[in-house]
C-alpha cells in the first residue's frame, strides 16, 4: 500500500516541467503509474498536439496486466473531453486503473471537474489535492489564462546598483548592457519559457532588439510592440519578418504592407492600455507574456496591478544619474547574489 502520495505527485511535476515553453496553450502534465509501491510507468505532455502524459504513462508500462492493480498519479486533472487527443480519463477507465491521485483540478471549461466526475462515475478511487499549490506553481500561465482571462504577466528589467536602468546620455540604436553575460543568457532563457515578450516604442528605438531567444536553444516568443503612431522605422529588427510579431497602435495607416508575419492590432491609447492588450492575448490564446520594456511600459503595468513576477537583475556599475527603475512592491520569492551581480524575483 503506498504510504505517501506527495513522492509521486512530485515527480510527475518534475516529469511535466521539462516541456516548459512547448505545450501552450496546453498545460505541463506530467503521470507516473505505480505498482506495489514501484514506478512502473511514466511520461508527460511534451508539446502541444502530441500524446498526453497519461497516454504516455500507460504506453511505457511493459506488463499492461500490472494496470488493473496500479495507481496513476497525475499532476492535473484529466481531461475529458476531445481535443487533438481522445480524452484520457476514458483512457483511464478502459484500462481499468483503479485510483488515481490528482494534483490540482483544471480550471479549463472542457474539464472543471468533468474528468474527475467521469472517473468517480466508473467506480475509479479518485484522491485529489495533493501538493495542491506545488501543482498549481508549476501551471501558473494556464491556470491564470483560465482564471483571470488575461496572460501571466512577468516584468523584466537590469539596473544599477543606484537604481538606474539606463544612462543619461546613450547611444540611440544600441543597447547599454547593466547585466552581465550570464544573466543575459538566463534572460533568454527566460525567453523560451514565455508564449510572448512586449516593448515600448523607445526601448525598439533606443536599443533596436531582436527579442529572440537565440542564446538558448528554445522557441523564440511573439514579439509584441507597442506603437501609438506607428513611428518606428521598418528597418528595426523587430520588423525584420522572420518571428511573428504583433503591434499595437492606434494609426490605421499601416505602411508596412509586405511584412508577412507582422500584425497590427487597433487600440485605443487614451483608455487602460494594459487592459485592452491582456483582452486581445487573451483572445488570441496568448497564455504568458514577458515584459520587457522601459520605464513607463513597466510602470504603467506595475500600477494597473497587472503584472504576477518581477524578475530585476542587478549590476555592480553606477550611473548616478539617468532612467530611473520602475517602482514596484511585492513579496521576494528569491534573492540571488554572486557577489558581482543579482537577481531579485518579486511576487505579486
Amino acid at each position: 500500500m503506498i504510504q505517501d502520495y506527495s513522492i509521486y505527485i512530485q515527480r510527475c511535476i518534475q516529469l511535466a516541467a521539462q516541456a516548459l515553453g512547448n505545450t501552450a496553450p496546453n498545460p505541463l502534465v506530467g503521470c507516473v503509474i505505480v505498482h506495489q509501491d514501484k514506478i512502473i510507468g511514466e511520461g508527460f505532455h511534451k508539446k502541444y498536439g502530441g500524446f498526453h502524459a497519461e497516454v504516455n504513462a500507460i504506453n511505457a508500462v511493459k506488463d499492461k496486466a500490472l494496470l488493473p492493480k496500479s495507481s496513476l498519479f497525475v499532476n492535473l486533472e484529466p481531461c475529458a473531453h476531445y481535443g487533438k487527443t481522445p480524452p484520457c480519463a476514458d483512457l483511464i477507465i478502459q484500462m481499468q486503473i483503479p485510483k488515481v491521485i490528482i494534483g490540482h483540478t483544471d480550471p479549463y471549461a472542457e474539464v472543471c471537474g468533468k474528468g474527475i466526475e467521469k472517473l468517480k462515475n466508473a467506480h475509479i478511487d479518485v484522491v485529489t489535492g495533493v501538493l495542491a499549490n506545488e501543482c498549481r506553481e508549476l501551471n501558473k500561465r494556464f491556470l491564470t489564462y483560465h482564471e483571470k482571462k488575461r496572460p501571466y504577466i512577468i516584468l523584466k528589467w537590469a539596473q544599477t546598483k543606484d537604481g538606474f536602468i539606463s544612462p543619461l546620455n546613450k547611444e540611440i540604436g544600441h543597447p547599454y548592457w547593466i547585466s552581465s553575460e550570464f544573466q543575459r543568457i538566463y534572460a533568454h532563457k527566460l525567453r523560451t519559457e514565455e508564449q510572448a515578450i512586449m516593448i515600448g516604442t523607445n526601448t525598439a528605438l533606443a536599443d533596436n532588439p531582436r527579442l529572440t531567444s537565440r542564446l538558448w536553444d528554445g522557441k523564440n516568443p511573439l514579439r509584441i510592440i507597442l506603437d501609438n503612431k506607428l513611428r518606428l522605422p521598418q528597418n528595426l529588427h523587430v520588423f525584420d519578418d522572420t518571428v511573428p510579431t504583433l503591434v499595437f497602435t492606434s494609426d490605421t495607416n499601416n505602411h508596412f504592407s509586405s511584412l508577412k508575419l507582422t500584425e497590427f492590432v487597433k487600440i485605443n491609447f487614451n483608455g487602460s492600455v494594459e487592459k485592452q492588450i491582456c483582452n486581445v492575448l487573451y483572445e488570441k490564446g496568448i497564455q504568458s507574456v514577458l515584459v520587457e520594456g522601459g520605464h513607463v511600459l513597466l510602470q504603467r503595468f506595475i500600477n494597473a496591478g497587472l503584472w504576477d513576477e518581477a524578475y530585476v537583475f542587478k549590476g555592480d556599475q553606477e550611473f548616478k544619474q539617468g532612467v530611473k527603475a520602475p517602482i514596484i512592491s511585492g513579496e521576494i520569492y528569491e534573492d540571488l547574489n554572486s557577489g558581482i551581480d543579482g537577481l531579485t524575483i518579486f511576487k505579486k
